[in-house]
């Protein structure tokens, strides 16, 4: 079967399933991924393999783009300081808390005694990144708080960034490179505040060309390559395209929208919903058509212990940060209810972004073949799990305005 039969046919099944879960209440993205689970065990279709570089270069800039384009600049302003603290300490946070129980449970309890704090630091790294792609659709169903939605897709557009640059820091300091603290977070200023300068220019300069023109074709365009000319022109100059392409995209949806004429803002707005439509439903299949189910099964205690660790790092982040705040600041107001604090943690999912970083480890990493594993795992685990049960919770906890 040739390559452009493939997607023909993946493409088919992505709108059957479409189809079919209108009726349901399941998210989409995770039928998906129970249906690429079918493909790859069946071999019905041969799936390509998700490689960096197919995501790098075709997923992940519309993505990226599409989410910060629509992303309410208003209600992101009043909640980017619990979406930053989230997407930075966080994520630090998060791969010091993940990487000591997954390293304390797996020798205590005699699982992998050997297995070493460079593999757990990796491993931590890899899963820092939150991908809600499969719950902020039930947000958007169920009315949920346009706060949370925002608060839960501005913390994924940026710990994105965040967690592929302290990935990049973390394999040069495992694979024994001179390093230093003032060095790693210099490193890390670079990468990650020279890539919000490249959006910055990139959709300043779009929004410029928007406003001089009215002609809905081309302004779409022009958003086409603010997207993916943002992430390319970032990483050709070594910084972080994922965070040059959400500024971009979030500069192009406050001030391109007001350069745009309102019919010319809609069909921009329908052009992204579809181009992420497709995205997803490819990027979905492909996850699950990866997932080998044999060495899942042989790994079950890795699994587990991984995924627990993952769990209890996204609370100890997210309630610390509460009584955090608390202590800081006590006569000051919460960011946001209790309530919201049991969504994020359980709506912690890792997607597509965690499993091209297991899969594009290089062998100098020894433990390379269980982190992949383990890292199938704990994607596969949270999207089924905390995926399927998200309704219910945000129905719950009386954050719906839907029955």
């Amino acid at each position: 079967m040739t390559t452009a039969t493939t997607l023909v046919v993946l493409f088919c099944i992505a709108t059957a399933i479409a189809i079919a879960v209108r009726h349901v209440h399941v998210p989409y993205t995770v039928a998906l991924v129970v249906a690429g689970l079918a493909i790859g065990s069946t071999h019905v279709v041969t799936a390509p393999p998700l490689t960096k570089d197919l995501l790098f270069t075709i997923f992940l800039p519309g993505l990226l783009f599409e989410a910060a384009f629509h992303i309410e600049s208003a209600v992101f302003r009043k909640m980017w300081v619990a979406i930053a603290a989230l997407a930075i300490p966080g994520v630090v946070v998060g791969i010091g808390i993940t990487s000591v129980l997954v390293m304390a449970a797996l020798h205590s309890l005699s699982i992998v005694p050997s297995f070493s704090w460079n593999s757990a630091l990796v491993f931590a790294a890899i899963v820092a990144a939150t991908d809600p792609v499969a719950v902020t659709a039930l947000f958007r169903q169920l009315s949920a708080p346009a706060e949370l939605l925002v608060l839960v897709e501005g913390e994924s557009l940026l710990n994105d960034g965040t967690s592929i640059v302290f990935l990049s820091l973390i394999l040069s300091l495992v694979i024994g490179g001179p390093w230093s603290a003032t060095g790693l977070t210099a490193s890390f200023v670079l990468v990650a505040g020279g890539g919000a300068a490249v959006g910055l220019a990139v959709g300043y300069v779009a929004t410029h060309v928007i406003r001089r023109i009215d002609d809905a074709m081309i302004e779409i365009a022009v958003t086409m390559i603010v997207a993916y000319g943002s992430f390319a022109l970032a990483e050709d100059l070594h910084v972080s395209g994922v965070i040059a392409t959400v500024v971009a995209g979030m500069v192009c949806g406050r001030y391109g929208h007001a350069a745009m004429s309102e019919r010319t803002h809609r069909a921009a707005e329908f052009f992204w919903e579809y181009v992420a439509f497709a995205l997803n439903s490819v990027i979905f299949l492909l996850i699950g058509s990866e997932v080998s189910i044999a060495a899942l099964l042989d790994s079950w205690r890795e699994i587990g212990v991984a995924y627990v660790a993952v769990l209890l790092a996204r609370a100890a982040i997210v309630f610390g940060g509460r009584a955090l705040w608390h202590l800081v600041r006590p006569h000051h107001a919460t960011p946001f209810p209790l309530s919201w604090s049991v969504v994020l943690v359980w709506g912690g999912l890792r997607g597509a972004l965690s499993m091209v970083l297991a899969l594009s480890l290089g062998v100098a990493l020894t433990q390379r073949s269980l982190v992949v594993t383990m890292t199938t795992g704990v994607v596969l685990l949270t999207l089924l799990v905390q995926g399927l049960t998200m309704a219910p919770l945000l129905r719950g906890l009386g954050l719906t305005r839907t029955s």
